[in-house]
């Protein structure tokens, strides 16, 4: 299975180059890497990255992860406790808070 993080360019520059993803302020806060399923993504970049001209969206295997699904204010989500690692890595692909859509379905499709 599938999940998917959305990180801005720069966060994306950072994982390619250290080979792994601590997290964003927001995620330090929370205590964990927050993620989403593949029907939640494009909500959650308008939700959260609607001002941002441009995203990456990456899709990671979530059995190479410590990943546990919670129940989150408005669903329940995939939460990573842990660094993402660049193993984890099935493809990540350019977006925007409106194209997320587009990105998906030219993604390869969850197993």
């Amino acid at each position: 299975m599938l999940i998917y993080k959305i990180l801005l360019p720069e966060e994306w520059a950072e994982f390619q180059a250290a080979g792994r993803f601590d997290g964003s302020p927001f995620d330090h806060d929370s205590g964990f890497v927050h993620c989403s399923g593949r029907d939640q993504v494009a909500r959650t970049a308008r939700r959260f990255f609607a001002d941002a001209p441009a995203i990456v969206l990456v899709a990671l295997a979530a059995d190479r992860l410590p990943v546990r699904w919670e129940q989150a204010s408005d669903g329940v989500f995939p939460h990573v406790f842990g660094p993402l690692t660049a193993e984890a890595i099935e493809w990540s692909g350019p977006a925007t808070p409106s194209t997320v859509e587009d990105a998906l379905s030219r993604s390869p499709r969850d197993g």
